[in-house]
């Protein structure tokens, strides 16, 4: 193990600790969800009639958001420009945990560098949007406003290493820090005191991620009115409070 500085170790407890969060946080709402009862048969109409059906819609509502498209079209298109440019920034940032690289990532990588403007430009439309709009304003909470104010310093401090900072980060040395985690061997952190912010935004995103909107995430798997098959004509639908009434099928 090199010479470890205390911000070194400070900075790798705090990932084992968000990691562990998250982890724990995010496996326990999902284990609430899938034991909450679903007492009645409800899926949105028109509904698909078989499970290769609600497989098939399920991909359209992960991949392009099509509920969304039908029911606003602004809002889809700063919703899926941001999630969209989400996905492309972690697959870039997967170069730190993997050795030797994908090649899938390797060639992702100026597509991610790049696509931190797009994903700035999608959550700043969201957050006009809470607050122009006057029936999403009186919903939207101060976590609302928090959760996207972090996203949006999330993606602004990790653009300005890439684009504007004058010292660049060891990004050699970064990798060499999170692979070091991954085998608990550690590594030296470089002291860029911009790298240490933008980490340190991403930790708390980590901590506060199974206690937010943002569990929406694999909540959406769960949404009955999304993954229920409509057979109900042909099928008795018993589940939740509905199983153990006693009455014959």
């Amino acid at each position: 193990m090199s010479s470890i500085t205390a911000l070194t170790v400070v900075y790798a407890l705090l990932f084992y600790i968000a990691f562990a969060v998250l982890v724990v946080g995010v496996g326990y709402k999902i284990f609430v969800y899938a034991r909450t009862p679903q007492p009645l048969k409800i899926p949105t109409t028109p509904a698909p009639t078989t499970a290769a059906g609600v497989v098939w819609r399920m991909t359209k509502e992960v991949t392009v958001f099509e509920s969304l498209f039908k029911s606003n079209k602004w809002i889809w298109i700063f919703g899926w420009i941001f999630h969209f440019s989400l996905l492309l920034v972690l697959l870039r940032h997967l170069r730190y945990f993997t050795e030797p690289v994908w090649t899938v990532i390797a060639l992702v990588q100026p597509f991610g560098r790049y696509a931190a403007f797009t994903m700035l430009f999608g959550l700043a439309g969201l957050w006009v949007r809470r607050i122009v709009v006057d029936r999403v304003r009186y919903i939207s909470s101060p976590s609302d406003h928090l959760m996207l104010l972090l996203l949006i310093a999330i993606g602004a401090s990790g653009a300005t290493m890439s684009f504007w900072s004058p010292a660049h980060t060891d990004i050699i040395s970064l990798k060499a820090f999170f692979l070091g985690l991954e085998y608990f061997h550690w590594e030296p952190l470089p002291a860029d005191p911009l790298l240490l912010i933008h980490l340190a935004l991403v930790a708390i995103l980590m901590l506060v991620f199974p206690i937010s909107k943002l569990l929406h995430v694999p909540g959406l798997f769960f949404s009955p009115t999304r993954v229920m098959i409509d057979n109900v004509r042909e099928k008795r639908y018993t589940r939740g409070w509905t199983a153990n009434t006693g009455e014959t099928k």
